[in-house]
């Protein structure tokens, strides 16, 4: 019995040491791998120490979070990582927008935060729907994706934001008025419900809707996304718009994201340890961008009072809006995602352009 005992013994300790051995190999042989591209450990552990960097405390200052200057170069290691990371919480190609054969008009669904209530899909909505995804197939070399901080005012970055081979944009902002800075291209725009109640008026007479006319014909055939099917509250403004969009035969393409995008986009970067509460669109459009773009460069992307200088920085380049960056009361964090952000450029994930573009 006692021979049993040490025989058993002996060949667990075997086992035991074998597998140790195995395991120390294999992060031996996983950080070899890291150490010729660059990094310093997999991309979860990069992104926990983005929430170390990421601490959403007030600052005494802006300082630390100056613009580096020098050359900035891609890591097209790590934004493979990313990208292939990203495609397991969020196909961006599918769930860029729900197409004709998910829905047809008269479906019930719950709205993705207010699963208490319900919407149907309108005849209106479902003529308007995509027969296939709009980014479907489409890869690019460079994008940019232009958030609206004050901080483009006087930046001169409108040249260079239009070279990029596709520009997306937020929430419908105007660019006519600030081309120097912002640039005038867009090949995919976002427009929250919201932005018909606080720049539109609600819609309320025909001259905010000659407004907003004029601004869709800008658009061309270029695409215009709405989250749909958030809140109830948006429900009458998303309609307005697409009958806007029908009754004077715009080209633009709409795109409707599906039920799970927004979902899809937070558990990301839940998983990577940066504790949003609900990503803002910025930080939807990156993530997004990381499946069709080889080369992302952020413009517009400054959720500060101030600027490194002391300066006061708007919210939006274009109204007075003012926000309360670090409150708990809003649905973002801004702050935590901008040094997010701002850790993946200094690893080559990403650009982030916080100064005055520099034309050679």
């Amino acid at each position: 019995m006692c021979e049993m005992r040490l025989a058993r013994k002996r060949w667990m300790i075997c086992t035991i040491s074998v597998l140790l051995i195995f395991y120390k190999t294999t992060d031996i042989g996983r950080n070899e791998v890291h150490q010729k591209t660059g990094l310093t450990g997999s991309l979860r552990a990069i992104s926990t120490r983005l929430m170390v960097n990421g601490s959403e405390t007030p600052l005494n200052g802006v300082g630390d979070l100056r613009d580096p200057g020098g050359d900035w170069r891609p890591n097209a290691t790590l934004v493979t990582m990313i990208r292939k990371d990203i495609l397991r919480f969020l196909d961006a190609e599918r769930d860029v927008s729900v197409i004709k054969s998910n829905f047809k008009p008269g479906d019930t669904y719950h709205y993705v935060l207010d699963r208490r209530r319900t919407f149907n899909v309108s005849q209106t909505l479902y003529s308007l729907l995509p027969e296939a995804s709009p980014l479907k197939n489409r890869t690019f070399r460079t994008c940019a994706v232009v958030g609206n901080s004050g901080s483009l005012l006087k930046s001169g970055c409108g040249k260079e934001i239009d070279k990029h081979d596709f520009v997306i944009r937020c929430n419908l902002a105007p660019l006519e008025d600030f081309a120097d800075d912002v640039g005038l291209r867009s090949d995919f725009t976002t427009m929250n419900p919201s932005v018909i109640q606080r720049v539109y008026g609600g819609l309320r007479d025909e001259a905010e809707r000659g407004k907003l006319l004029r601004r869709l014909q800008q658009l061309n055939s270029s695409v215009l996304w709405i989250p749909a099917f958030m809140v109830k509250g948006g429900e009458r403004h998303v309609e307005t718009v697409n009958q806007l969009v029908l009754k004077h035969s715009l080209s633009v393409r709409m795109a409707y994201p599906s039920l799970r995008f927004i979902h899809a986009v937070r558990g990301y970067w839940l998983t990577n340890k940066i504790n949003i509460k609900r990503p803002s669109t910025g930080l939807c459009m990156y993530t997004m961008a990381t499946r069709f773009c080889d080369e992302i460069h952020l413009y517009g992307f400054w959720p500060f009072p101030k600027d490194t200088d002391g300066n006061p920085v708007k919210y939006h380049y274009y109204d007075a809006l003012k926000y309360r960056y670090f409150s708990n009361a809003g649905p973002h964090r801004m702050p935590l995602e901008f040094r997010a952000l701002r850790s993946l450029h200094n690893k080559g994930a990403l650009k982030l352009t916080t100064s005055k573009c520099t034309h050679s």
